[in-house]
């Protein structure tokens, strides 16, 4: 399994739009839509390799030291298969 944790997804938002739709957007909005836009671009990636398998976006995991911590309300967003 491959965890990818995207920090700066306000900052993506703005490189590829308007730099004040980035500042009006709340940020969960700007990490949904880089999330989702990652996924569809990794599936295309992986599958053109030959592999198999599926990514999801999942809210609330954390990653403290070398423990996984699952966060109230944990719950997966979204699954794609490749």
């Amino acid at each position: 399994m491959i965890l990818v944790k995207i920090t700066n997804s306000t900052e993506m938002v703005a490189s590829k739009t308007h730099k004040l739709f980035a500042k009006v957007t709340p940020e969960t909005v700007d990490e949904n839509w880089v999330e989702a836009e990652v996924i569809k671009q990794m599936s295309t990636d992986l599958a053109s390799f030959g592999l198999k398998g599926e990514i999801s976006i999942i809210k609330g995991i954390e990653i403290e030291k070398d423990t996984l911590v699952t966060k109230k309300g944990f719950v997966v967003k979204k699954s794609q298969h490749f």
